[in-house]
């Protein structure tokens, strides 16, 4: 009875995980609804968002955390922190937001090195153009030729820009009463314009109402240059990229267009904001979320499925559930209770399916491939492998396909979360991805090599540690691991063929050759010769199981460098994606299977497996 109900106790336990931590958020009574204003869309960087994304995204680029924690011990939550600076800036230029844990750049400041990581606006206000200056040079240079202290200011000056902008988004940052601003300036247009007029022609005009005038012109020009979101929508709706920044369509009023109805109520929203009135904020809020429903629903749509696809954040609860799954397994195999191994495959398929949820998500929010920078990669090898790996699991039900599923599953989203630490996943494509039919076939095949390449490294870890280490592993379970690594390599080799083949087609259309001998067209070569390399090893006797497990963990080397080392050596046209941090923990990982292939080499009278009692 009890081996029956264990699977489901499983079940219940993912479904109770996805239940408690993807409740949706709701402000409390009497208070400002940030959750509700997050959902309003703009568009940044050629992309519509919702304002939620605006705010994490920020957060991350600039605090390196979704979460600003103050020197109270509260936290501040991205949406509340992005009303702060959008709508009350000297409230928000006292957060201890931007870091730096550089010594130089804190001796550039006159300020020792200590615990203390983080620093205000206001605190870096007097050293804005020196930053600025010392940005500047750093800009200038390859990022491979760039100091530690070069990059730490042009990672702080970046910070600031963004932060300043984010500030001057929907209203310049010391609009106090911006409301009656804008009628104040309603009012002078007409005879400012009119003084502008003689003032052409060459005849008499009244230089105090075009100096009036003149000061909103420049004040609004300005906040349009470093204005971050766009937040006003065209007013045609044929043309849904030619959003303006509330500065813009100010300026467009001196042609006798009228104030967008979206400028006023930001106006009005901001206004209530600074003052405490959380019930006209709120009101204001709901408003401005009708109007863009009925004027621009299709940025409406996109943006309140993007807004929930933040706080579901599907790939977070997939960690926890691989987390679930291995768990399972491990106790199971401590206990010998194969209700447990049942239990961890039916949580895998639950995470499984919200892994795909977010993939699916993403796709829809993007219109693209799922494949379109380093962060979908990472995402997508761990969804490939997932399904390989619960394959391989239903064929064999030893635990081993489930197990490696979920180590992979959840190592691969954990590289993509620290991925995201760039910003905006859901980025526009980059030049050099000039999306068709080839790219998204291409990418999609040539990654689920990279997915099969893995989860076959995977198994030959397996193999090793659980041979050599435990005395767990008899010539059954190795020759059944061995035909678990020999036949996903099969796959790997076909996909990553495949896959090489469609990206030289896509190159032939994109760039006008088919092989350029580029850095990641080398890459992905490489692991076509060392999949073919393994097969005709193993079919002409050269190798057996330890062989064939030896190669397929160099495998991991070869996979590794092709997905993420060749970005970083900066050089050919797929050098995207660069990120210093990662460099380590690649050279790490791939001493480590190194370090596994001369451990694999050892006599068998040293593995524990092999041993005599």
């Amino acid at each position: 009875m009890m081996k029956r109900i264990t699977p489901w106790i499983g079940v219940l336990i993912a479904i109770f995980w996805l239940a408690l931590n993807s409740r949706p958020p709701k402000a409390a009574p009497g208070d400002f609804d940030v959750i509700a204003f997050g959902k309003i869309p703009v568009l940044v960087g050629g992309r519509g968002k919702p304002l939620d994304t605006v705010a994490r995204t920020s957060l991350v680029i600039i605090h390196g955390k979704q979460t600003l924690r103050l020197d109270n011990g509260q936290s501040l939550e991205p949406m509340r922190w992005l009303a702060d600076a959008l709508f009350n800036a000297p409230v928000a230029d006292k957060y201890a937001v931007f870091v730096i844990n550089n010594p130089d750049v804190l001796g550039m400041f006159g300020w020792p090195q200590g615990e203390r990581k983080y620093y205000s606006f206001a605190e870096l206000t007097p050293f804005l153009k020196k930053i600025d200056d010392e940005g500047q040079k750093a800009e200038n240079l390859e990022s491979g030729q760039r100091s530690r202290f070069q990059t730490a200011i042009l990672n702080l000056r970046n910070a600031l820009i963004l932060y300043q902008g984010l500030k001057n988004s929907l209203q310049p940052e010391d609009g106090d009463h911006f409301s009656d601003e804008i009628a104040a300036y309603v009012s002078v247009v007409p005879a400012g314009v009119d003084a502008t007029m003689h003032r052409q022609k060459g005849e008499k005009f009244d230089k105090e109402k075009l100096q009036a005038l003149a000061q909103f012109v420049d004040r609004y020009q300005s906040q349009s240059e470093v204005a971050y979101a766009l937040a006003v929508p065209p007013t045609d709706p044929s043309k849904q990229n030619e959003w303006m920044s509330v500065g813009a369509s100010l300026l467009r009023v001196i042609s006798s267009a009228p104030v967008s109805p979206v400028v006023k109520a930001y106006a009005l929203i901001g206004d209530a904001y600074r003052a405490g009135d959380a019930d006209l904020f709120n009101r204001q809020v709901q408003d401005l979320s009708q109007w863009m429903a009925a004027r621009e629903p299709r940025a409406w749509s996109y943006a309140g499925y993007e807004s929930l696809f933040n706080q579901v954040a599907p790939f977070y609860q997939a960690m926890g559930l691989y987390v679930l799954a291995f768990l399972l397994l491990a106790c199971s195999w401590l206990g010998g209770n194969q209700g447990l191994n049942r239990a961890a495959f039916y949580v895998l398929l639950i995470a499984l399916a919200v892994h795909t949820f977010g993939l699916g998500s993403r796709m829809y929010l993007q219109g693209r491939p799922p494949v379109t920078n380093l962060y979908s990669s990472a995402i997508f090898i761990g969804w490939g492998t997932v399904i390989i790996g619960l394959i391989l699991e239903r064929i064999y039900k030893d635990g081993i396909g489930a197990a490696c599923a979920s180590l992979i599953g959840f190592i691969t989203l954990v590289i993509a979360h620290h991925l995201a630490g760039s910003g905006d996943t859901l980025e526009m494509l980059q030049a050099v991805l000039d999306t068709n039919i080839w790219l998204a076939t291409h990418v999609v095949c040539i990654t689920i090599g990279y997915s099969a390449m893995f989860l076959a490294g995977m198994l030959a870890i397996f193999y090793v540690v659980r041979g050599v280490f435990t005395r767990s592993m008899d010539k059954d379970s190795a020759q059944s691991l061995a035909r678990m690594t020999y036949g996903v390599i099969c796959f790997a080799t076909l996909f990553s063929f495949v896959g090489t083949v469609l990206g030289g087609i896509w190159a032939d259309q994109s760039w006008g050759r088919f092989w350029g001998w580029d850095p990641k067209e080398n890459g992905a070569l490489l692991i076509v010769l060392w999949c073919a390399l393994i097969l005709h090893a193993r079919w002409g006797g050269y190798i057996r199981q330890r062989g064939l497990i030896v190669m397929a963990l160099f495998g991991n080397v070869i996979t590794s460098f092709s997905w993420f080392g060749v970005n970083m050596l900066g050089v050919g046209l797929h050098s995207y994606g660069f990120m210093d941090k990662t460099f380590p923990w690649l050279i790490g990982f791939m001493i480590g299977q190194l370090v596994l292939m001369a451990i694999a080499g050892l006599p068998l009278e040293r593995w524990r497996s092999f041993q005599r009692a």
